[in-house]
């Protein structure tokens, strides 16, 4: 029956995700949103009500489930969105708006918020009260669970904090937070009914689509909600389909079986863009790509070194080659474009004289060392194959070493010393605290320096904005002289349409609030 409504998507189209797609997902969420007046979204015209838009995604199989504390693909991240909201959600700059929340604010200590919830409903009618928020993050924190956001409300003392009303929340934390809006924007951080669980048979959310219809690995189905607090979906219906083969999603949105495809690759942008019989929709800023260096043992460990592979680097050739062009340089830093990103530091350019002579200063003359990298996601082996050839000009021999896709992003956190990365959007204060503390639990590059942690006290304890963008400043300049991240580009996160499809935003990266943004919709 499914099959023979879509025949492009019969073959392979359902392949359970693998472990590697899984973990490449991981990687690369971030946190999401955008939603600012005079947003870019693509088409003109006045909205249309009516329709269903089908979207394929790859998907988690079989064993998919639509409890949005679980999502961690992004069609897990989609479908949450469209059935559920979080308190606050990331703009493009992956600066925190409200969404939930209809406005916060914080002692003067930064260690208790007092939230305010606009009015809004589940789909059953019933009110979203302090109580259903509590519940949600006490079930994601609860001590055996291991939720996505979990890690994200750490800060937070849930036993100390209380509901002050039905629509307000006092929040107790455990330490100076002055970017606490991004916890509640935190991926994953969704607000379900009190004593929610029958997630998987009988959903409600407040989100704005309703729950119709559910086959894990296969479909899902939602229908508009009228009464969703932001207006109701231009859409009457919402279909998710997977597809786990770039191929299917491609040919099912030729055949007009599906209206969007996510994640499309660079090659295929390239084919149909501009030929008229689909839309191709570029997200800039989407994906962090680098090569990280382990800076707690040799050879990275000397600063010396790490500066010369960043002089190495040759940043165009890499896009060009690596993301065919499907992108933008970068200069060492995460989050270009993101609130807080230094974007005064010059631009690093290869200069092969200067590696050399930093390479001789640092005793490490004709260095050899081992680049890990696998095809667990989109430029890794290319990335690898195109710096190899740059090092060898610079007298440094590269041995590339293919990893496995199913454990590539475990493997590369503890072991080896240089290693193909990626990222997904998040706030450069979340991208500090998750990846470059000496506690943090996904440190890839071993960056361990305590007079940097305090730094990120410093900022978190600092109530006057400009005064803690300076301190966020100090920090990526120390990571940009010194660190372990040699962040040579960020991807465009690539999307297809059906050329009736209106009102899909082209400035959200992948994750923010209007990526999959799809109650503001329409087909023409």
């Amino acid at each position: 029956m499914y099959e023979e409504r879509f025949p492009g998507l019969r073959r392979r189209g359902f392949l359970a995700a693998t472990g590697a797609a899984s973990l490449g997902a991981l990687a690369l969420a971030g946190c999401g949103g955008s939603g600012s007046e005079g947003s870019d979204a693509k088409g003109d015209g006045t909205p249309k009500r009516g329709g269903r838009l089908r979207a394929a995604f790859a998907g988690g199989g079989a064993g998919e489930t639509l409890d949005p504390h679980l999502a961690n693909l992004f069609a897990d991240a989609a479908r949450a969105k469209a059935m559920y909201d979080k308190l606050a959600d990331y703009g493009a700059d992956l600066s925190a708006q409200p969404r939930l929340a209809e406005k916060w604010e914080s002692n003067k200590t930064l260690d208790r918020w007092q939230v305010t919830l606009r009015k809004a409903t589940f789909h059953d009618g019933k009110p979203v009260t302090a109580t259903d928020v509590l519940y949600s993050y006490r079930r994601i924190a609860a001590p055996k669970q291991a939720f996505r956001a979990k890690a994200s409300l750490e800060p937070i003392d849930l036993d100390a904090s209380r509901a002050t009303g039905e629509r307000s929340i006092e929040f107790v934390l455990k330490r100076p937070t002055a970017e606490f809006p991004n916890v509640l924007a935190a991926f994953g951080a969704y607000i379900v009914p009190e004593n929610a669980s029958a997630f998987d048979k009988k959903p409600i959310g407040s989100g704005p689509f309703r729950f119709v219809s559910f086959a894990p690995g296969r479909s899902a189905v939602f229908r508009r909600y009228a009464d969703y607090w932001e207006g109701a979906p231009h859409l009457d219906e919402l279909e998710f389909i997977v597809a786990n083969e770039e191929s299917a999603r491609v040919n099912a949105l030729l055949g007009g079986q599906v209206e969007y495809a996510h994640e499309l690759n660079p090659a295929t942008a390239r084919a149909h863009e501009g030929k008229g019989q689909i839309e191709i929709v570029r997200l800039r800023n989407s994906a962090m790509q680098a090569f990280c260096m382990k800076t707690d043992r040799a050879p990275f460990d000397d600063k010396r070194v790490r500066e010369a592979f960043c002089l190495i680097a040759d940043r165009k050739e890499l896009v060009d080659g690596a993301l065919s062009g499907a992108g933008v340089i970068g200069n060492d830093l995460f989050g270009k474009g993101y609130e807080y990103y230094a974007d005064g530091l010059p631009q690093r350019e290869q200069d092969l004289d200067k590696a050399r002579a930093l390479l001789k200063q640092a005793g490490a003359e004709n260095l050899k060392v081992t680049l890990d990298t696998s095809a667990v996601a989109t430029g890794f082996t290319e990335a690898a194959s195109i710096f190899r050839d740059q090092a060898k000009k610079a007298g440094v021999t590269i041995d590339v070493k293919m990893g496995s896709k199913d454990s590539y992003w475990a493997d590369i956190l503890d072991n080896g010393t240089l290693c193909c990365y990626r990222s997904g959007a998040m706030p450069i204060e979340a991208h500090i605290s998750q990846r470059l503390l000496t506690d943090s639990t996904t440190n890839a590059t071993r960056w361990q320096h305590k007079d940097f942690d305090a730094l990120y006290e410093q900022a978190q304890s600092t109530r006057g904005k400009t005064e803690r963008a300076a301190v966020y400043e100090r920090m990526q300049r120390r990571q940009y002289a010194e660190g372990g991240f040699l962040i040579w580009g960020f991807a465009d996160w690539i999307l297809g349409t059906a050329g009736n499809v209106k009102g899909v935003e082209t400035r959200a990266p992948a994750n923010t609030l209007d990526w999959a943004r799809f109650d503001k919709v329409w087909l023409a």
